[in-house]
């Protein structure tokens, strides 16, 4: 898929513009709501960057790419943008997506700057072609484990899809859990339909339930049957992933959509660029902007500052990672090697946990912090 500012360097003078190849979902199975915001941000910052001058006199461009959640059309848009000659590759939300991009961009020797994935083995061996923005899901899901023993929780139950990062959600969990004397039990999605969820809730006797699922579906399903359950009316529903993030989800469930607590990556107070950041994307996007959005401004606030170092020479943009001190919406960022990440990693974007207010579900309740 192309937008406006998506046309291949061919229609381009040469040397007009530098430009940087997006991966967004924008297209089911993708998960598009996430994808617009993530774009949206992208999009704002190529426009900041140009309003004040571009990249050493040079316009900065998008040529973005649609992966639709697909790891498969990611790769064939990581080649084709190679071959067109960006300087660098950002974005992606989904991690199964971002791998697999990852993967092909550090073959190709094209630097690559993910914005919103977690996953912590982005690449199977340590590269320097690879930084993220997002934290890694080890300390993320770490965190919310916390959450959940500190209200109380110690018999939690996952419904869960197969999935690399669904299953490595499940073990962060699970070995956090267990430190404290808490446990897990898997409820596999592929053969449980909503109903039989809640009966093997009340045969556990678990106090959570947390959704490693997709969205909407099995997720909105999987939330009705448990709020109309009547035995269930004191369990927790959560979702680490941030699916009660945007609008979608509290269109589809109205008030069973509150009360669900998930991560989310923005302090507890925006500085001033983060808060004339959220100003112009409130208006880009005619809603509040969630995290996401957030992360792909930052993004490009960073490949700015690394182009205008070392121009559009993509081992010089590899190098300069570890030297990158920008101030991004959300804090101070410089890239670091943590331990079992293999990529350069923000070390740390700040985290919290937190849920739709019932009383006004528009409104969210910071519940934790990390």
């Amino acid at each position: 898929m192309e937008t406006p500012s998506s046309r291949s360097g061919a229609e381009r003078t040469a040397g007009s513009s530098i430009q940087v190849g997006a991966l967004v979902p924008l297209t089911p199975p993708g998960w598009v709501e996430a994808g617009r915001h993530l774009l949206a941000g992208l999009e704002l910052a190529v426009r900041d960057v140009n309003d004040a001058g571009g990249i050493a006199g040079r316009r900065l461009e998008l040529v973005v790419r649609d992966t639709a959640a697909d790891p498969r059309r990611a790769e064939a848009a990581v080649d084709e943008l190679a071959r067109l000659g960006v300087a660098a590759l950002a974005g992606e939300y989904h991690s199964v997506v971002a791998r697999a991009a990852a993967a092909r961009a550090d073959a190709l020797g094209l630097p690559f700057l993910c914005s919103s994935a977690v996953l912590d083995a982005l690449t199977d061996k340590s590269t320097e072609r690879v930084a993220r923005l997002a934290p890694a899901q080890s300390r993320g899901w770490r965190i919310y484990a916390d959450f959940l023993l500190d209200q109380g929780h110690s018999r939690i139950a996952v419904a869960a899809q197969p999935s690399v990062y669904w299953t490595s959600g499940t073990r962060i969990l699970r070995d956090r859990l267990a430190q404290r004397g808490g446990t897990i039990v898997e409820l596999d999605m592929c053969v449980l339909a909503p109903a039989a969820v809640c009966d093997e809730l009340v045969a556990h006797r678990a106090t959570a339930l947390l959704l490693l699922v997709g969205h909407p579906d099995p997720a909105v399903p999987i939330v009705q049957a448990v709020r109309r359950d009547r035995r269930l009316t004191e369990i927790l529903i959560g979702a680490p992933a941030g699916q009660p993030e945007f609008t979608e989800w509290a269109a589809l469930l109205g008030d069973a959509g509150s009360a669900v607590p998930f991560l989310r990556y923005l302090p507890e107070r925006l500085g001033p660029l983060g808060a004339r950041v959220e100003t112009a994307l409130r208006e880009r996007l005619g809603r509040a902007p969630s995290f996401v959005a957030f992360e792909g401004y930052d993004t490009v606030a960073v490949l700015a500052d690394v182009l205008r170092r070392r121009g559009a020479d993509r081992a010089g943009v590899a190098e300069t990672w570890p030297r990158v001190a920008v101030e991004g919406t959300r804090g101070q960022i410089r890239f670091s090697r943590a331990q079992g990440i293999s990529v350069w990693q923000w070390a740390w974007p700040p985290i919290q946990v937190v849920d739709r207010d019932p009383a006004e579900p528009d409104r969210f309740r910071v519940l934790h912090t990390g």
